[in-house]
């Protein structure tokens, strides 16, 4: 067992191992030393190998256990897991949360019912969005980060996902306001007697949609975790949360309903509504393509800008620290799956294409039949009628790493 290899809370039950093991006393080491010595060849077990000197064991190792606490990377839980969880949403079992987060959960807990069924939605969004990239915003099944060790690198696959998860929370929160299934919050009270646009005067009504308490409650909830800490990744994750949220209030449209004789729109009575989602999952993955790689300033307060010849100031852009691992390979530390199995595009040349999907190691094709509906034909009244036709298509998927022949050598 190679001890660096440990986790630390292996290594702690290690150390309980070696005070309650056999080895700690002197019968059991003098009995340690016999087994040792009729097995010639094998290397004795390490509690009784470490527990021959249990004074100068501690010393050497509660250093290393330290160390490795300070300098080993923790793909830490998150609140993202709410979403996993459905309706069975209970604030004291729900990992990642930090007491913040935990204290808005045992107070408002039809707010988090909003926010798990936000996580849902902003998690298809975002794997709608790299559908066609080899980091394709895979989840990993039952794991509290639910996104794995690639979130622990400050790339800007991280940048683009701290920024929808945000903007997803605004959006579930404000949606959840305006249909009247919070107690807490309803329709934006704001907007009310008469204004303007383009087109005319019109009448507030209807009920707006109330961004604004959307966006004061994900910054309450989902800022909390990175307001305990200050170093270069909380302030990104500060910055693309604030991004996301101002995504979703970017896109909120002026919906209206005409007063008048036969439809004159004579008078008219408006609303503030969002978007689609997927406008915001669009903004930001353009916003993705064009992140800025900063590096934290002197006094810890904010960014400056790598590149010094990029003009204009980042605020508005999603910001990451790190640059992203090429995703080709199977990295388990890096958290890549790889693109071995994935479905390519023959044809083309963009991300999606099997020369850039496959990394260049090519691919193989399959010819599978699939059933289509076709020949539709509308029948009076009031539905539509389809044929099932088989076709037969050519399905090509990226070829597995070749293990290096001198691997298969030793």
């Amino acid at each position: 067992m190679n001890i660096k290899d440990e986790p630390p809370h292996l290594l702690r039950a290690f150390t309980v191992t070696c005070r309650t093991s056999p080895c700690a006393s002197p019968k059991g080491r003098d009995t340690a030393r016999r087994a040792g010595t009729a097995g010639a060849g094998m290397e004795s077990p390490p509690t009784c190998r470490r527990c021959s000197a249990p004074a100068a064991a501690s010393r050497i190792y509660l250093p290393v256990i330290l160390t490795l606490l300070l300098v080993t990377p923790r793909a830490d839980s998150s609140w993202w897991y709410i979403g996993a969880l459905g309706t069975r949403v209970i604030c004291d079992n729900i990992p990642g949360l930090v007491n913040k987060q935990r204290q808005l959960c045992q107070r408002h807990p039809d707010l988090m019912q909003s926010v798990g069924e936000g996580a849902k939605e902003w998690i298809r969004e975002c794997q709608h969005q790299f559908r066609h990239h080899r980091w394709n915003c895979s989840t990993m099944d039952r794991d509290h980060t639910v996104f794995g060790r690639v979130m622990l690198r400050s790339s800007r696959e991280a940048a683009f996902v701290y920024a929808i998860s945000s903007a997803g929370v605004v959006y579930a929160i404000t949606r959840s306001c305006s249909q009247g299934e919070l107690r807490i919050c309803n329709c934006d009270s704001h907007k009310r007697g008469r204004a303007s646009d383009g087109t005319g005067d019109f009448d507030w009504g209807g009920c707006s949609d109330n961004i604004n308490y959307g966006i004061k409650f994900a910054k309450e909830f989902v800022d909390a975790r990175e307001r305990m800490v200050k170093d270069a990744r909380a302030l990104m994750n500060l910055h693309n949360n604030r991004c996301g949220r101002m995504a979703v209030k970017r896109f909120m449209k002026l919906e209206c309903k005409c007063h008048g004789v036969s439809g004159s729109c004579a008078l008219r009575t408006c609303w503030l509504a969002m978007s689609d989602f997927r406008r915001t999952g669009d903004y930001l993955r353009k916003k993705y393509n064009t992140a800025v790689e900063v590096t934290m300033n002197q006094d810890g307060t904010g960014f400056t800008v790598v590149d010094k010849d990029l003009k204009g100031n980042p605020k508005n852009d999603l910001v990451y620290v790190e640059h992203s691992p090429d995703y080709c390979h199977m990295d388990r530390t890096a958290g890549s799956l790889g693109t071995a199995g994935r479905v390519c595009n023959k044809s083309s040349r963009g991300m999606d294409g099997c020369e850039v999907m496959c990394c260049g190691r090519g691919y193989d094709t399959m010819r599978v039949k699939r059933v289509t509906k076709c020949e539709c034909k509308f029948k009076w009244c009031c539905a539509v009628e389809c044929k099932d036709c088989e076709e037969t298509v050519d399905v090509h998927t990226c070829k597995p790493h070749k293990r290096p022949d001198w691997l298969d050598l030793t």
